[in-house]
């Protein structure tokens, strides 16, 4: 059942807890997604039947939360994601799923929680999008008119841009320096994905400080990774990293 996380003078965050022994499994989801997705609640149904503990959300604006999509940022959404671990896994070990968006979100929490996060698994990880993912033309268009609407691929809804979430994006980037991320990173990175680029995959793994970081093509697979063998290779890998 939905819960809400309340907080003065923010949003309340739609959020689902399951306890459990840890590491406590944290779901990110993408861009304008929530957490009823199809990756999180399979991963969240396979943690029900292991025993182990899991939180997903919703960032404000999105899903069930309160709030405007078009108010908040990237990080806005971070501080979502560290908000709701400090209410409900505020000590022990960490292991951060992020899908698209959600694999930039996932960095930035490691980043803000040195030594809380064991194991980060990336599904079409999208770190620094503002960057790679928008033109001139784009950009010149969002700084002229602060928001764009375009068609979604995913939505009925028109996929929505602030000039906001541009620079909060362009205030966050990574992939130009070193992640100083130690623990084992996994990267699940469709071959057919036209959203992200499987160059986008290979420069997190050299820009990460880790040792172990392993980057897994799917040779037919799309931007969602959604389907049942995507879905289980998802929770092979957050498994295998559960054991070891």
């Amino acid at each position: 059942m939905t819960a809400y996380l309340t907080r003065p003078d923010k949003p309340a965050l739609a959020y689902r807890y399951r306890p459990g022994r840890g590491p406590v499994i944290v779901f990110l989801p993408g861009y304008r997604s929530d957490m009823e997705g199809e990756k999180a609640t399979a991963l969240d149904a396979w943690a029900g039947r292991e025993g182990r503990a899991m939180l997903r959300l919703d960032y404000s604006g999105c899903g069930a939360s309160e709030g405007d999509f078009a108010d908040f940022t990237l990080a806005d959404w971070r501080d979502d994601v560290l908000a709701a671990i400090d209410a409900f896994a505020a000590g022990g070990p960490l292991l951060l799923v992020g899908s698209s968006m959600g694999g930039w979100l996932a960095l930035l929490v490691a980043l803000a929680l040195p030594g809380r996060v064991e194991a980060i698994v990336g599904i079409a990880a999208a770190p620094d999008f503002t960057a790679w993912g928008f033109s001139d033309d784009v950009v010149a268009l969002l700084r002229r008119e602060g928001r764009i609407e375009a068609p979604s691929d995913y939505s009925d809804e028109p996929y929505l841009t602030t000039l906001a979430f541009w620079e909060s994006g362009q205030a966050n980037l990574l992939l130009d320096g070193e992640i100083a991320f130690d623990g084992p990173v996994r990267l699940l990175q469709g071959q057919r994905d036209e959203t992200v680029p499987v160059s986008v995959a290979m420069r997190l793994g050299r820009a990460l400080r880790s040792a172990d970081v392993q980057t897994i093509l799917v040779k037919d697979g799309d931007h969602r990774l959604s389907r049942p063998g995507d879905i289980a290779l998802l929770i092979g890998t957050v498994a295998a990293l559960m054991e070891s």
